[in-house]
């Protein structure tokens, strides 16, 4: 029987298995794919890819160099937070292996502000759901979001079905290193 722990850690071990150049060559992939999910945007809220994380640092510099405005996750105990991106020299590390914006915090609300919400996910399906790490943090900040909320994937992580439970919020597309694809 195939449970969302065995998804997690099928996903888990396909990343691992990728070697450094090809998760550079996928941030800058990315890179274009990303801009073009997130065009016309005045205000992104993203995150920054960390370990074997589909890179996005690229993205986040391409869009801010461009004018516009990013906000990254904060984690805040239970919830996310967030905060204004102004380049990689404004991250920290941070708890569970994240890199955070050490700026002003903006509440947990300001991601209503973004006009795209890029989020993290181990997995999607053609469906739009989407398997994160099991925390529920972006499920809880995402309650709210009227704007289009895309997961930042590698191609293998679309996959033919991912388990879905009552508190799970889909995602209304993906960006891989080969696309932009809305479901």
């Amino acid at each position: 029987m195939t449970t969302k722990q065995s998804l997690r850690a099928a996903a888990v071990a396909r990343r691992a298995a990728r070697t450094g150049e090809a998760r550079v060559a996928a941030g800058e992939a990315l890179l274009r794919h990303g801009l073009a999910a997130c065009a016309g945007a005045r205000c992104v809220a993203a995150y920054v890819g960390v370990g074997t994380e589909p890179p996005t640092v690229p993205l986040l510099d391409a869009l801010h160099a461009s004018g516009v405005r990013i906000l990254l996750p904060v984690i805040d105990g239970t919830d996310l937070d967030w905060a204004a991106y102004d380049g990689p020299a404004t991250l920290a590390d941070r708890p569970l292996g994240l890199a955070e914006p050490v700026g002003a915090r903006l509440g947990a609300e300001a991601v209503r502000d973004a006009d795209v919400v890029l989020v993290p996910a181990l997995a999607v399906d053609r469906d739009g759901h989407r398997l994160g790490r099991g925390r529920g943090y972006y499920d809880r900040a995402l309650r709210t979001v009227i704007a289009p909320v895309i997961a930042v994937v590698y191609d293998d992580d679309v996959v033919n079905a991912v388990i879905v439970e009552s508190h799970d919020r889909d995602v209304d597309g993906w960006v891989t290193p080969s696309g932009h694809y809305d479901r």
